[in-house]
């Protein structure tokens, strides 16, 4: 296959981001490979935060709670602020680390103080298989059987289980997609939206920028060749390969629900998540998609206080705000 020409330069990185990611190193830009994926996991379990669910109940300020999902190796870290009356909306999250790395502690305090609390919404955090030792179809069935445990149990959960969001970032995001997709199809819970942050889309690597952007981006295709051949193993490559493994091979977008799709128009994954918000477009459904001038993958992790992150959490926030406030269908 032919690759894309890449000629000309890579969109450069936004300033405050560029001073972020000299601050943090070389490391920052250690691409994942084969050959250090064990080691790089090793150290990822070492240094990434895994709050307490004492930690997380912040002096009282949130009730939490750890759920088993029945039959699977799967738990549910659930959480809402305390003294909130009345079952709440539940924004139902996968969290990042190229489905190789992460846990869903680590996401928790983010979620509670940007959304739990001034929303008035609950969260569960999916702590899903990980790749290599989890391959397709695994991680997905794990975030379905998650849903469908929180759905099942609205009710002792505190939650209304006709206003759920599903979210993720990057790979979590990859997996979200992918849950809309399956539960779709399923006739599983009906989520009211899906907030995908950066998702992590193709399994194939064609796109321009994932060229444009080798050996730039944060996450660059080597990464992302190496996570999706960890992820899928032995059908990585695979022309059958089902979109619930990679949802940019879709082909039918129809009737899912509304999407909140952002990417940097500096990372790897630009082109293939403006390529699915345009298929949901072409499938007559509703996407809102932000693209953010200068921001490569992750930026607003690793950069938080960058004026691009915080109009990227507001933006969030607001769709959100919208989204729970009429079940089923976005204001416009």
């Amino acid at each position: 296959m032919e690759l894309p020409r890449t000629d000309g330069a890579a969109p450069s990185f936004d300033p405050e981001l560029s001073r972020a990611l000299a601050a943090l190193g070389d490391a920052t830009r250690e691409p994942l490979t084969p050959g250090n994926l064990a080691a790089q996991q090793e150290r990822d379990a070492a240094i990434r935060p895994r709050p307490t669910a004492h930690e997380l109940r912040a002096d009282g300020l949130f009730e939490v709670t750890e759920l088993r999902v029945p039959g699977r190796d799967v738990t549910l870290l659930s959480a809402r602020p305390a003294g909130v009356t009345g079952p709440l909306p539940l924004l139902y999250y996968m969290h990042g680390g190229g489905m190789v790395m992460g846990n869903a502690a680590s996401v928790m305090p983010q979620l509670l103080r940007e959304w739990a609390l001034p929303l008035k919404l609950a969260v569960i955090s999916v702590e899903y298989g990980l790749a290599p030792r989890a391959q397709y179809p695994v991680p997905v069935e794990d975030c379905y059987a998650g849903l469908v445990r929180a759905a099942e149990h609205a009710a002792e959960l505190g939650i209304d289980a006709d206003r759920i969001v599903i979210g993720g970032k990057s790979a979590g995001g990859g997996l979200a997609a992918a849950l809309a997709l399956l539960t779709r199809d399923r006739g599983g819970p009906a989520p009211i939206g899906q907030l995908l942050l950066c998702p992590m889309l193709d399994d194939r690597g064609s796109t321009f920028s994932s060229h444009q952007m080798a050996g730039i981006d944060v996450w660059d295709r080597t990464s992302n060749t190496t996570a999706w051949q960890a992820a899928l193993g032995d059908r990585f490559g695979a022309a059958d390969l089902p979109p619930y493994a990679a949802p940019a091979r879709a082909t039918d977008l129809s009737g899912l629900p509304p999407a909140y799709i952002d990417v940097g128009s500096a990372e790897t994954f630009r082109d293939e998540d403006v390529a699915y918000a345009d298929a949901i477009w072409r499938a007559g459904g509703q996407a809102e998609l932000h693209v953010w001038p200068g921001a490569c993958h992750g930026f607003d992790s690793f950069a938080p206080a960058a004026a691009l992150s915080r109009d990227a959490r507001e933006a969030r926030t607001r769709w959100l705000r919208r989204v729970l406030a009429r079940p089923g269908s976005e204001e416009t």
